[in-house]
This record gives structure tokens, sequence and C-alpha cells, in this order.
């Protein structure tokens, strides 16, 4: 029988990487590293990062509270609560908040394969780098994501 993954409201791994904290709720070992979710939240006027594209997994945006700003190519969708955003696999997107409220989102990825890219960018902050958009790419790159430069 499996077992049931129920995670409390201050439960998850926590990774605070400035002015965004992504609480990791599923990491893939309850689905078979089917499914992964996370809660983002997005302090006012936080900038995402650089606008890139997955090749081998889907991600979904659920905004739990606040107004979170989606730019997918050259569109730019403002997401108020209640919004889903569903991105698959090559579509250019990232995410802000450019609102004086903090923004909480709920985040997926189908597979899991994205959830270990926020532990490594809090392991680039401990080792005492930036996380400029140099280094946030060449995290991005080891789960096949690179950055849309054609939308930059």
């Amino acid at each position: 029988m499996n077992e049931v993954s129920i995670v409390p409201p201050q439960g998850g791994e926590v990774i605070d990487l400035g002015t965004t904290r992504m609480r990791i709720l599923e990491d893939g070992s309850t689905t078979a590293h089917r499914l992964g979710v996370g809660e983002i939240t997005l302090a006012p006027h936080t900038s995402g990062p650089p606008q890139h594209r997955h090749a081998q997994h889907d991600e979904g945006f659920y905004v739990v509270s606040g107004t979170a700003r989606f730019t997918v190519g050259d569109t730019d969708h403002d997401a108020p609560a209640g919004t889903l955003v569903m991105v698959p696999p090559g579509v250019p997107h990232t995410f802000a908040n450019p609102g004086d409220q903090p923004a909480v989102l709920l985040n997926t990825f189908t597979p899991d394969l994205y959830v270990q890219y926020f532990r490594d960018l809090r392991q680039t902050l401990n080792e005492g780098r930036e996380l400029t958009a140099q280094t946030t790419a060449e995290v991005m790159s080891r789960y096949a994501t690179t950055p849309a430069t054609d939308h930059a």
C-alpha cells in the first residue's frame, strides 16, 4: 500500500531565495516523480527568473493571493488570485510580482524534474554566489531548461 503525504500549513521544505520563497510541498517522492508541487511567495516588486523554456516538463501556476505578472514571449498577462497558468514544454515564460502586496503561487512540475532546481539555487547562494541571470541560467541548464534569449 502506498503512503499518503500530508503537508501541514507550516510544513514542507522552505527555500529562501531573497525576495522569493519556495516551499516544496511534494518533491516527487510520493508520486514516483510524476509530479512536484511548490508554493512560491514573491515579495512586492519582485522580478522573476529570466524568461526561459523547459524541454522536459510542464509547469503550472495557480495564483493563490495577490497578482502575478506572467510574460509569455512578448506578451504580459496580469493574473489575479484565482488564475491558473499552464505552460507546456518549449513555451518561453517568466513571472514576477510588480504589485505592492505579496503574491503567492501554487507551482506544479510534471514530471518533478524542476524541484531540484530550487535546491540548487539555494546551494548557489550558500556558496556566496549571487543569483544573476548567468548563474540562474547555469542552474536551469541542469534541468533541460534554457533561457529564451529571443524574448529577453
